[in-house]
């Protein structure tokens, strides 16, 4: 399923890191199968997806290195915060997602953990390329090059007014 931007009510954590380490080849909204307490504790916003990733196996997508802090008001029942955790997707998502990673160079990341208007806790991820060094240092050129592009526009129609 493809994620809307009019569907979603918070935003817990992204990850920003993967934007610049990765090329996002196609982008999927994920559920997660959470226990207990940890539903309290992300909407809170004691999450780390940053070293997160995301692997098939046995037909199922499961998250590895997602932590969620135990929540403090929890009575007994404290879940191990890097738990795995399945993801909830279709069948045929995870049959693509499934053939794109066998090839070389593919991976499953997340890059934003986020709250639907409806409550529900969404993981957006995706399917990436490594990207190698020279391509991340040509990107932060390109941006940084497209940010002073937009600030000379700013000026020259702030100096027309």
């Amino acid at each position: 399923m493809k994620t809307s931007e009019e569907n979603i009510a918070k935003v817990i954590s992204t990850n920003k890191k993967a934007l610049l380490l990765y090329d996002i080849v196609e982008r999927l909204e994920a559920g997660i199968e959470l226990v207990g307490s940890e539903v309290k504790s992300v909407r809170s916003g004691r999450v780390n997806i940053s070293d997160a990733f995301a692997m098939v196996k046995r037909d199922e997508l499961f998250i590895y290195n997602m932590h969620i802090s135990p929540y403090e008001k929890a009575a007994v029942f404290k879940p191990n915060p890097r738990r795995t955790r399945r993801l909830l997707v279709h069948k045929k998502e995870i049959r693509k997602l499934s053939s794109k990673t066998s090839q070389k160079g593919y991976t499953i990341v997340p890059l934003r953990i986020y709250i639907t208007r409806r409550g529900l806790v969404k993981l957006e991820i995706a399917l990436v390329r490594g990207r190698k060094k020279f391509g991340r240092k040509a990107q932060l050129v390109e941006r940084e090059k497209e940010r002073e592009k937009q600030r000379e526009l700013g000026e020259w129609l702030r100096g027309r007014g």
